[in-house]
């Protein structure tokens, strides 16, 4: 996959309608968090709160480990460490394998994206089922989510319903009303959850004090995928913990009304133990946390809980689209996420920012995601992937600004560029920014000109 971020998203936008549904939809979203805050006079104290316990668990997170794995081994539960990807499949592939289990059905997880694990077990003739309608359209789709939270958000009803008639979901020829398509992949993957022999779920937060698994869910695929399967796996990173329930009430405040506006998930699941007759296994996944852990610039990342909201708002992910990015978690949190797993793979990613900080103003954990990709734009040039143009530009500007004879000169015959016919502005290796731009027209007299006849005066 092309590490250019810029021509990914010039395909996106090749379909202009969509492109501004797409930068509508999340918008919308963006605004139902606004009204969801403003309902909660004490919403900036939760957003501080949230940071604190956060910081808090991760400076204390071997503790908090230890605590909370003495709770779920307590009650029967099996737990397993993974340090990475390769390690946390394999494990999987062996719990499954020992139960000689042919079908997984399992609730989103992002973290099995993130460690690739759907096609690890597949390979290995195990059929894995997403339950999540989002996730299961582009399992048959062969795609990968486009947003945490609504991962299939990009598609239309139309799309989704041409794919349905396609695979014998649905049945009704051209007929593409949700309520109908939604209907029809209930009664697909009913049987699903029939037939499967295991069910794996992720975890939202993971309470220390009592070993809670608590997953928030609007779909209660969750809820199937481990009352059915006698067999229950979670896939959990290590950073999801949080001290005990008044921490988690905190977040369950927040979670939702920063995702999709609501107060609350549709259904607030937690798992103990494993039901009557059955059996429960919590994978507890490093994969780079704890190195991310020990970067001093970085590690706030991991205060993140995965509500999308900087996505909702970010006007760049807007307007390019979760593919665009390289990394499986795309916007203003992934293009940190993604520098954190593979630099070399995903620098191409910390372009696609504008340095609004939308994304820092309204993270409920306070995680400043877009200051962490002001960053990591600092070490590129170490890494040998800084733009030369920019490079260019830059001691270009530098050289401006350090003197004051030549930047008043600049000043002075920087009105020439008026004369400069437009459509000679918009090429793309001359000028990218002009694609999609008006050009602007200098002022007659400079600033800093009006300023000394306002002072003279």
């Amino acid at each position: 996959m092309s590490t250019d971020h810029s021509k990914r998203a010039a395909i996106f936008n090749e379909n202009h309608d969509k492109t501004t549904w797409h930068d509508q939809t999340f918008w919308s979203l963006r605004m139902k968090h606004d009204a969801a805050a403003h309902q909660l006079p004490e919403w900036e104290d939760l957003r501080q709160h949230a940071s604190d316990i956060k910081r808090h668990t991760l400076s204390h997170l071997v503790d908090y480990l230890e605590q909370f794995t003495s709770q779920l081994e307590s009650r029967g539960v099996i737990v397993h460490w993974a340090s990475d990807a390769a390690e946390f499949n394999a494990i999987v592939y062996d719990i499954l394998k020992s139960h000689d289990v042919k079908k997984m059905v399992k609730s989103k997880s992002m973290l099995t994206e993130e460690c690739e694990m759907n096609p690890y077990l597949i390979e290995r003739g195990i059929d894995v089922v997403e339950s999540d309608l989002g996730e299961r359209i582009l399992q048959l789709l062969g795609q990968r989510p486009s947003h945490i939270v609504m991962p299939a958000i990009h598609l239309t009803r139309q799309e989704v319903g041409k794919m349905f008639e396609e695979k014998g979901i649905s049945h009704e020829i051209g007929n593409y009303d949700p309520t109908y398509l939604t209907q029809c992949a209930r009664y697909s993957l009913r049987n699903e959850f029939i037939e499967a022999e295991a069910g794996m779920t992720g975890c939202n937060f993971g309470v220390a004090k009592t070993g809670d698994i608590v997953v928030c869910t609007n779909e209660g695929n969750a809820d199937m995928s481990t009352s059915v399967p006698k067999l229950h796996i979670v896939s959990m990173g290590i950073e999801k913990l949080v001290p005990d329930y008044d921490s988690l009430a905190v977040f369950h405040r927040l979670l939702s009304r920063c995702g999709t506006g609501q107060p609350a998930t549709a259904f607030t699941s937690h798992f103990r133990q494993a039901r009557p007759g059955g059996e429960m296994h919590v994978v507890l996944v490093d994969n780079g946390r704890s190195k991310l852990l020990a970067n001093p610039d970085h590690w706030e990342t991991l205060k993140c809980i995965r509500c999308g909201a900087c996505m909702n708002t970010c006007p760049v992910y807007r307007r390019s689209g979760g593919h665009s990015y390289t990394y499986v978690i795309p916007g203003p949190i992934g293009v940190n996420l993604g520098m954190m797993h593979n630099p070399k793979q995903n620098y191409g990613d910390v372009s696609a920012c504008s340095l609004c900080l939308s994304c820092d103003n309204i993270c409920p954990a306070e995680v400043a995601p877009g200051s962490q990709i002001y960053v990591w734009r600092q070490s590129l040039d170490k890494m040998g992937k800084a733009d030369r143009m920019k490079k260019a530009m830059s001691e270009g500007m530098k050289v401006l600004y350090d003197s004051s004879w030549l930047y008043h000169t600049a000043l002075m015959f920087a009105p020439l560029a008026d004369f400069v016919p437009e459509r000679m502005t918009h090429f793309k290796h001359l000028n990218p920014w002009g694609i999609g731009h008006t050009k602007p027209e200098f002022a007659k007299k400079s600033f800093h000109e009006l300023w000394k006849k306002g002072q003279a005066k």
